[in-house]
C-alpha cells in the first residue's frame, strides 16, 4: 500500500481512507498509546540494568535522571536527535553481532574455564520448560508464553512506513528497506534467541533471582550472566553498559515517535488542537509533555518492583502492537477489494507481495487471536491480578470504544470497495517517479548507512 501511495503515517491514514474515518482514529490513538507506553518500559529497563552494578541508587533518582535527559534531547537539543540515534543504532548492531560471535567462541571452549559446553543446556535442563503445568501441557504453555513475549518484539518493519511521505524515491527505496529491516531483524532475533538458549539454562538462579525478587543481577542480559559464570573479566561491564545505552536510546526514540504521533492526530483534528503548538525549533511541546507524563508510570516500580512493572508494560504494549498489526492487515484487505472493484490490475502495482490475500487473512486472524491470548495467565487458578488484567486487556476494550464513539458522534461511513479513494495523490507520485533522477551517495559513510538501515 505504501509503495503504491507513499504518505506519512500511512497505516493510520490508510485505515481512515480505506476503511472508515473512525477506524483510523482508533488506530491512531492505539498507536500513540503503544509508543508512549514503551517510554516507561525502557525507563524501568534502565533501572534493572543499573541494578547489575548496584542497588544503592534510589529508583526515583534513576527515573528522574533518565526523564530529564529525555527532556533535554527532545526539547532543547532536538537538532542532535538524528545524529545521536544514528550512532546509538550503530552501537546496537555492533553489540548484536559481537554477542553472536562471543557465543560461538565460548561454547567451543574459548573461555577462562576451558568449558566446551556446546548445546549442554538443551539437554539439561532441556530446551522446553514446563510452565504452570507438568508434562506436555506444561511444555505447550511454556511455548505459548514464549510466543506471547515474541509478539512484543515484532515491531520494526512497520516503522519504515512512518517516513514514507518524506522519503526520496519511495517506490524504489521502500521495498528494499522493508525487506532489509525484516530480514535483519529476523536474523538478529533468531540468532539472538539461539545464543541465549546456548549460554544460559532456563532455570538459571541469577536470572530467576533478578526477575522474581528484584535482586541485583543481570536480568536484562543473559549474556552478562553467562560471562560472570565463565569468569570473564571486564567484558560483562562493557556489555551491560552497551545494553543500558540501547535501552536509553530506545526510550528516547519512543518519546520522539509518540509525541509526533499525537501531533499528527492533532493536525488531522483527531486530538485537541492544543497539541499542535510548537516551539520555535518546531518541537510539539505539549505532545512531548504528555508523553513524559505517561512516562511517570515508571514510578510504579517504586512500590511494585521493576520486574513486575516491566511485565505490566510488556502486556500493554504487546496487546496494542498486535491490534496495530490487525489494523494494517484488515486495511490491506479493503485496499485489495477496492483495486478489484475499481478495475486496477494488481500487475500495475509497484510492489506485489506473495500469497495474497491469504497471507493477509492469516496474519489478521493470528494477531487478533494473540491479542486476546496475551494475558491468559491471569485467568489461571491462583493467578488473578487486577493490574495485570488491566494492562493486558485495556487497549482491547479502549479500541472499540474509540471507534464506536467517533463513528456515532461524527456519523462516519464504512466505505464500500467502490467508494474507497485509491487515486487522490496518485498523479503527483507518478509524475515524481517519471522525473526522478537518482544521485549516488556522497561519501562512504552515507553508503554504509544506506546498507545498514535500508
Amino acid at each position: 500500500m505504501v509503495t503504491y501511495l507513499p504518505i506519512s503515517s500511512p497505516f493510520i491514514r490508510f485505515a481512515a481512507r480505506y476503511v472508515d474515518e473512525a477506524f483510523g482514529v482508533a488506530a491512531g490513538w492505539n498507536f500513540f498509546v503503544f509508543e508512549a507506553a514503551l517510554v516507561p518500559f525502557e525507563v524501568t529497563a534502565c533501572n534493572m540494568i543499573i541494578n547489575y552494578w548496584t542497588d544503592k541508587i534510589p529508583i526515583e533518582a534513576v527515573i528522574v535522571i533518565v526523564l530529564v535527559l529525555y527532556i533535554v534531547l527532545n526539547v532543547f537539543a532536538v537538532k542532535w536527535y538524528g545524529e545521536s540515534e544514528f550512532w546509538l543504532a550503530l552501537g546496537k548492531v555492533l553489540l548484536s553481532v559481537g554477542l553472536i560471535f562471543f557465543t560461538f567462541i565460548v561454547m567451543l571452549g574459548g573461555n577462562p574455564l576451558g568449558d566446551r559446553f556446546g548445546f549442554r543446556y538443551w539437554n539439561n535442563p532441556g530446551s522446553f520448560a514446563e510452565y504452570y503445568k507438568t508434562g506436555d501441557l506444561g511444555r505447550w504453555l511454556g511455548f505459548l508464553a514464549c510466543l506471547i513475549n515474541a509478539s512484543f518484539t515484532i515491531a520494526g518493519p512497520d516503522y519504515v512506513s512512518m517516513a514514507a511521505g518524506e522519503a526520496i524515491n519511495p517506490r524504489g527505496v521502500l521495498p528494499k528497506a522493508y525487506n532489509g529491516v525484516f530480514y535483519r531483524l529476523t536474523t538478529f532475533f533468531v540468532l539472538g534467541t539461539l545464543c541465549v538458549g546456548i549460554l544460559v539454562p532456563y532455570d538459571d538462579k541469577t536470572l530467576a533471582a533478578a526477575y522474581e525478587k528484584d535482586l541485583p543481577g543481570a536480568a536484562a542480559s543473559p549474556y552478562v550472566v553467562a560471562m560472570d559464570r565463565l569468569q570473564i573479566p571486564i567484558l560483562p561491564h562493557i556489555v551491560n553498559a552497551m545494553v543500558l545505552g540501547a535501552a536509553f536510546s530506545a526510550g528516547n526514540s519512543y518519546v520522539y515517535c509518540a509525541s509526533r504521533s499525537l501531533y499528527g492526530l492533532a493536525l488531522d483534528r483527531k486530538a485537541p488542537r492544543i497539541f499542535t503548538k510548537c516551539t520555535k525549533a518546531g518541537v510539539p511541546i505539549y505532545c512531548v509533555g504528555v508523553v513524559l507524563m505517561i512516562a511517570f508510570l515508571a514510578f510504579l516500580q517504586v512500590s511494585n518492583g521493576s520486574s513486575v512493572v516491566l511485565t505490566w508494560f510488556v502486556n500493554l504494549v504487546t496487546a496494542s502492537q498486535l491490534i496495530n498489526f490487525s489494523v494494517v492487515t484488515f486495511t490491506y484487505t479493503r485496499f485489495r477489494k477496492a483495486l478489484i472493484a475499481q478495475g486496477v490490475p494488481r500487475e500495475t502495482l509497484p510492489y506485489r507481495s506473495r500469497g495474497q490475500p491469504y497471507i493477509a487473512y492469516l496474519a489478521m486472524v493470528s494477531t487478533t487471536v494473540m491479542a486476546f491470548v496475551g494475558g491468559y495467565t491471569v485467568f489461571l487458578p491462583g493467578n488473578w491480578d487486577i493490574p495485570t488484567f488491566f494492562f493486558s486487556y485495556t487497549m482491547i476494550g479502549v479500541f472499540p470504544v474509540i471507534f464506536i464513539s467517533w463513528k456515532l458522534w461524527h456519523k462516519t461511513k464504512f466505505y464500500a470497495p467502490e467508494e474507497i479513494d485509491i487515486t487522490t495523490g496518485l498523479d503527483e507520485i507518478e509524475e515524481y517517479h517519471r522525473n526522478y533522477v537518482p544521485t549516488p551517495p556522497s561519501n562512504a559513510l552515507s553508503r554504509y548507512a544506506d546498507w545498514l538501515f535500508g
